[in-house]
């Protein structure tokens, strides 16, 4: 028991360490990432369509009995990157194994932007992300979604109704080719705009001017 609850707590420092760093952190070249995403027929549109996005590149989870997840990413609008955000979350139960996969996050809205950007952003229970392939992986089938054996009816039919839920749509494509469907529910997100410094109320309004 005492062991567990070493383990908890270790775990937990290193999902903060992240955060109490963005300060230190520096706009990356995550072209690669929105490249591959772009590739998907039914995620490119979003780009088109959405006020903003966050990508994450690479979000890692795994465990033996306490797990978590953690990934760093960027926030763009207008295809600049205005903010540095992190996510993580931690679970305990029966678990093995671990799945890295990308991950993007479209905002509908300047409202559902500034939702994820005030501060500490949890998804609802409800939410759920739409596990797509990298383009090159996938073989036959709508949207490159029945590539693989893992692939079913229910997860190309919410492919194929893929929109937003409350302002967000939130795609995840796993590294390794395999489809998987990240659970994003308890996921936190902290937020670190560029500078450092916490953007004024007024500067959405700005933008919806220009």
């Amino acid at each position: 028991m005492n062991g567990r609850v070493i383990g908890f707590a270790c775990l937990a420092s290193l999902l903060v360490v992240p955060a109490a760093a963005a300060k230190e952190r520096k706009v990356e070249n995550y072209s690669a990432t929105i490249n591959d995403f772009k590739k998907i027929g039914v995620v490119a549109p979003f780009f088109g369509n959405a006020h903003g996005y966050a990508v994450f590149p690479n979000i890692g989870k795994a465990g033996l009995g306490i797990g978590g997840s953690h990934g760093k990413g960027q926030v763009y609008r207008g295809g600049t990157v205005i903010g540095f955000t992190s996510t993580s979350d931690i679970s305990i139960g029966l678990q093995a194994g671990g799945q890295a996969y990308s991950q993007v996050v479209f905002f509908e809205t300047p409202e559902a932007l500034k939702k994820f950007t005030d501060g500490n952003f949890e998804f609802a229970a409800s939410a759920e992300a739409i596990a797509v392939q990298a383009k090159a992986q996938a073989g036959t089938g709508t949207e490159g979604t029945s590539a693989s054996a893992s692939s079913s009816k229910t997860a190309e039919k919410k492919v194929a109704n893929a929109k937003y839920q409350d302002g967000m749509a939130v795609f995840t494509m796993a590294k390794g080719g395999l489809m998987y469907a990240a659970t994003i529910s308890g996921q936190k997100y902290s937020y670190q705009p560029v500078g450092g410094e916490q953007p004024e109320k007024k500067e959405e309004g700005k933008d919806q001017k220009k």
